[in-house]
């Protein structure tokens, strides 16, 4: 039986981490680690002009206010500067992922630097409360906002499908307060604490509200404005990008079969941790694609004449039995056994959906959707037909592709 290859090149990046008080909402739990402590009312005896004239020249849709909290973490994070310098390395394996999906939904790009003081942009990362990956989802979370979660795979620890996920709940908590300052805020807090921050303080302005906020919102704000400042005026500060050996200029493949990933290390002629950590949430080094849900691999940009001999390499004769089991905070369950139907269905684009909308309706990802009708980018028009993978037995689905 020969394996559907979907083949496509981009350079990948991506990660790292939803605080988790962010998605209880109303729910404290000041857990980002990466934000330093800073005094409540810090003196404000150093105003820097300079950085101020630097923020509004950098400024675009988000505002980076500079006042005496923004200041301090600026003094902070830039010096910093191995730290920051492995951020500014990692950015440019990770930032283009985080812009695609920011783009998909029309979320202000400057978002890409939250996993900066959300876990330092680690994919591994897991707070004391279980917030795990590259934007910190809390498992309930991460479920609303599309994510998996089973014996195989973390979808919480996989830079694209995160950054979508991410993507959505900002676009949600920017509709809910309307203020970009404030969806930042929620995201560390929760829109309940914000919201009710709101009517404290009478006013929709962070800076008039903070101070009704938790502590750590009170100072994840100022650090993420200061972390773009030194992110983008990296070199006022005499700091040097430090590339990871492991960024690569790499190529995506779609598997519909159980596949080994030290086997394909083997095959690819690399090492096999090299490989996991371009793949990082699969937590068995098994890559459980099937027939129905074809599952992404990132590789090393190989030759296309290279594809045919790996998967030869990789294809086995005799069929697995391997069996899905969900995550849950309380136990395992074995999935029930899904009926055959056929693996992919046509959408006709209506007036006023874009891809990210279509993404969101049927379950799937939007790089998918590009991959799988080999779009080379965001534009389609009404009435084109768009092929979609069925990934869900659900309301959403076509009712011929339903048990």
């Amino acid at each position: 039986m020969k394996i559907k290859v979907h083949f496509v090149s981009y350079c990948i990046l991506a990660l790292i981490s939803f605080s988790a008080s962010a998605q209880q909402h109303g729910l404290i739990l000041n857990d980002t680690t990466s934000v330093p402590e800073v005094d409540e009312t810090p003196l404000f005896n150093n105003y820097n002009y300079n950085y101020k004239s630097r923020l509004d020249s950098i400024e675009k849709t988000v505002p980076l206010t500079y006042n005496e909290y923004v200041q301090k973490y600026i003094d902070i994070y830039s010096g910093r500067k191995e730290m920051m310098g492995r951020m500014l390395g990692m950015s440019d394996y990770y930032f283009p992922i985080f812009e695609r999906a920011l783009k998909s939904l029309n979320i202000p790009e400057e978002i890409k630097y939250l996993p900066i003081i959300e876990s330092s942009m680690n994919p591994h990362a897991v707070s004391r409360v279980g917030a795990t990956g590259l934007w910190q989802f809390m498992f309930g979370t991460a479920r609303e906002y599309g994510l998996n979660m089973d014996n195989f795979v973390d979808d919480r620890k996989d830079p694209i499908q995160a950054s979508y996920a991410a993507a959505a709940y900002f676009r949600d908590a920017y509709e809910e307060l309307g203020d970009w300052l404030l969806a930042i805020a929620a995201y560390n807090c929760g829109m309940g604490n914000v919201k009710r921050a709101m009517q404290k303080a009478n006013s929709n302005d962070f800076w008039e509200l903070r101070r009704f906020l938790p502590t750590e919102t009170r100072n994840y704000v100022p650090a993420f404005i200061a972390a773009v400042y030194v992110m983008k005026c990296s070199d006022k500060h005499h700091i040097s990008s430090q590339r990871p050996s492991y960024i690569k200029i790499t190529d995506t493949i779609q598997v519909n079969r159980f596949i080994s990933i030290p086997t394909l290390a083997n095959a690819l002629n690399m090492d096999e941790e090299e490989l996991c950590t371009l793949n990082p949430s699969y937590k068995k080094k098994i890559v459980n694609g099937t027939e129905s849900m074809p599952k992404r691999v990132i590789v090393p940009k190989v030759s296309l004449a290279n594809f045919a001999r790996i998967y030869e390499v990789l294809n086995p004769e005799t069929e697995t039995n391997m069996k899905m089991v969900l995550a849950s905070n309380e136990e395992r369950r074995p999935v029930r056994n899904v009926k055959s139907r056929p693996v992919f269905f046509y959408h006709k684009v209506k007036p006023g959906q874009n891809l990210g909308a279509i993404a969101n309706k049927y379950h799937v990802e939007v790089q998918d959707l590009k991959v799988w009708n080999k779009l080379r980018s965001l534009t389609i028009v009404p009435g084109q037909k768009i092929k979609v993978y069925s990934t869900h037995n659900d309301d959403d689905t076509p009712s011929r592709l339903k048990s």
